[in-house]
Formats: C-alpha cells, sequence, structure tokens
C-alpha cells in the first residue's frame, strides 16, 4: 500500500519532467508575452482616442469651416471605440486594425488642414495636444512592432517539434498577426490637395509708343520695278 503513493509520486515527476521537456513551461511564457504585447497597443491606440476630443474642439476654435474634416475624425473615433476586438481571432483582428487605419488617415488630413492657420499653429494648446499626438503614435508604432516579433516568435516555437505536440495536447494554436495590408494601410500617408485654383493668364502689356509720338512708324518703299516708271536716281556730278 505505500508503494501506491510513491508511485504516483513518481508519475507526476514523471509527467512534469516530459512537460517540461516538450515546452510546456516556455509556450506558458510566450503565450503571456503576446497578451502584454498586445495590452500595449491596446493602451496607446487608448491614448490617442482620449487626445481627439480636445484636438478637434482646438481646431474647430480657428478653422470651425473645416467641417468635412473634423466630422470625419470624429466618426473614425466613434467607429473604433464600437469594436470589441478579439485578438486571437483573424477576423476581428483584421477589422479592429482596419478601423485604426482609417483613424490614423483621418487624423493625418486634419493635421495637414492645419497648415493653412497659422494662428492655430501658434496657439499653445494645439501645440501641446499636437506634441502629445505625435509622442503618441511612435509609441504605437513601437508597441505594434513588438506585438508582431512576440506573436512571430510563439507562432515559430509552436510548430517545432516536439513542442507542436505539447501544443496540440494542450489548445495551443498559432495567432493571428498584423498583415502586410494593414501595415501599409497604417503607414500610407493621407493625400490632400492644398494647391491654388489655376490663374487665368494675365492680359498682354499694351505696346509702347514709338519715340517722337509717331504711332505708326512708316513703312520701307518697295524696290522699283525693271520697266516701270519708278523715278530716276540723280546723276552724281
Amino acid at each position: 500500500m505505500r508503494a501506491v503513493p510513491f508511485v504516483r509520486g513518481l508519475l507526476l515527476a514523471l509527467v512534469v519532467l516530459l512537460l517540461s521537456g516538450c515546452g510546456y513551461n516556455q509556450i506558458q511564457g510566450k503565450d503571456e508575452a503576446v497578451k502584454a504585447g498586445w495590452s500595449e497597443v491596446l493602451n496607446q491606440y487608448k491614448r490617442r482616442a482620449d487626445l481627439i476630443p480636445n484636438l478637434v474642439a482646438t481646431v474647430k476654435g480657428y478653422a470651425g469651416h473645416e467641417q468635412q474634416v473634423l466630422t470625419a475624425v470624429t466618426e473614425a473615433r466613434a467607429k473604433v471605440s464600437q469594436i470589441t476586438v478579439n485578438a486571437d481571432d483573424a477576423a476581428s483582428l483584421a477589422q479592429y486594425q482596419a478601423a485604426q487605419g482609417e483613424l490614423a488617415q483621418a487624423l493625418g488630413r486634419l493635421m495637414m488642414v492645419t497648415e493653412a492657420y497659422p494662428n492655430l499653429k501658434a496657439d499653445q494648446q494645439f501645440l501641446a495636444l499636437q506634441t502629445q499626438l505625435e509622442g503618441t503614435e511612435n509609441r504605437i508604432t513601437v508597441a505594434r512592432g513588438r506585438y508582431i516579433q512576440l506573436v512571430q516568435d510563439y507562432n515559430t516555437y509552436i510548430r517545432k517539434f516536439p513542442v507542436n505536440l505539447t501544443a496540440m495536447l494542450f489548445g495551443y494554436k498559432a495567432k493571428p498577426n498584423f498583415t502586410v495590408e494593414n501595415e501599409a494601410q497604417i503607414q500610407q500617408a493621407p493625400s490632400v490637395d492644398f494647391s491654388a485654383p489655376p490663374v487665368a493668364p494675365a492680359a498682354a502689356p499694351p505696346v509702347a509708343p514709338a519715340p517722337g509720338g509717331v504711332v505708326n512708324p512708316p513703312q520701307p518703299a518697295s524696290p522699283p520695278v525693271q520697266g516701270g516708271n519708278a523715278p530716276q536716281a540723280a546723276e552724281t556730278q
């Protein structure tokens, strides 16, 4: 009877050893790292979203007639806030990232519009918000890049043998990542045309009158025609 607990303990130790050797603990660590990386991405996206209301209100005080651009930013922010993203679902992640890309595009157009308003660019509140927004965009880029690397590392690891057997046994699957299309959409600079309307060609300046008040200068005489009645030149003495 005393051998039963000993056998159970031995089997348990064997199982722990096998799981450790098959990468179970490493899978746990990499999975947690991916979750932490995704939390940082969401945190930076939220930071950007929190800056938008004050930014729109400040720009509106100087450029209220830019209603189309202001409305686009507000609607893009609202669309993002309505999405409940699941980072483990490829379709959900793609939808969320597309919405974030649209918001980034709308913000880019808004910031380009501000270039036409010197008083706005000199406003201290706007300058502070602009600095915070630029810093947040950089943080988003860093957090997204780190998350991509973490997911790639996790996905590569669980495909290796014999770790893939452990992952299959405990239900660990490859995680979706940001796609190339998403990245291209985010990094594409918004195009805004601020070129002035075409100017009509200027009229040609009037021709100045000839010296001496003569408007139409005399035309040179036509050469004499042979055999005609042209006057004869005087003989030289």
